[in-house]
């Protein structure tokens, strides 16, 4: 019976074929610094998915938004095993996408035919980065406020825009409440949402060109 709802299934979705040409594809000989786009990878759905958790009780105000950290890591079941894996997760996951991104470069990887998997890489780095300056100030305590109020000061000295910069990340001169709902929007849609995308298109180009293998010495 499973064989003939796994047949019926292939015939309209092509699941074979799917599994062939993502999972069970040929890649040259390599070692575990190759494995750090997956590491990536699985961090970004955890990430996704304590986030989600985290947002059923997190309330992004000023008046609230400390509070309701406090609840869920001393009130709600779980709470704090949630967030101490959203927390380190975000850590980790720059970690892993900078030495992923320094692997590729050592190995010479961005090179023909593969630049534009490398340039889907950059963006993933920056909204990664971007992910976790936005992250930050969510907590909404004096250490979250004052980093940002230096984050978005830096960004503010841009020559000739930096003022423009400061305002579109604060939404006003000063942090605010509308800079806290400004950065909670960005971390949970927008910055999420191009990660999702640049992912798929990574993943495409990887599947489509193959991983490089470890150059020799006459490469």
């Amino acid at each position: 019976m499973a064989e003939k709802i796994l047949n019926w299934l292939d015939e309209r979705l092509g699941l074979r074929t799917i599994y062939n040409t993502v999972l069970d594809r040929k890649v040259p000989k390599v070692n575990w610094w190759f494995t750090l786009g997956s590491a990536s990878l699985f961090l970004f759905a955890m990430q996704g998915i304590t986030g989600i958790f985290l947002t059923v009780y997190y309330v992004p105000s000023p008046d609230h938004a400390y509070d309701s950290i406090q609840y869920i890591m001393n009130e709600v079941t779980f709470g704090w095993l949630i967030r101490g894996i959203h927390h380190w997760g975000a850590t980790l996951m720059v970690i892993f996408v900078f030495a992923h991104m320094l692997r590729t470069f050592y190995f010479a990887a961005y090179k023909y035919p593969r630049e534009l998997t490398w340039v889907t890489g950059v963006v993933l780095l920056l909204t990664t980065l971007g992910m976790g300056f936005t992250g930050y100030l969510l907590p909404w305590n004096q250490k979250a406020f004052f980093a940002t109020t230096v984050g978005t000061q830096i960004a503010g000295t841009v020559p000739f825009i930096g003022q423009f910069i400061l305002n579109v990340l604060r939404g006003g001169p000063d942090l605010s409440a509308v800079t806290l709902a400004r950065f909670f929007s960005v971390h949970i849609w927008f910055l999420p949402a191009v990660i999702a995308l640049m992912i798929g298109i990574h993943l495409y180009l990887v599947i489509r060109l193959g991983i490089s293998m470890i150059p020799g010495k006459e490469d």
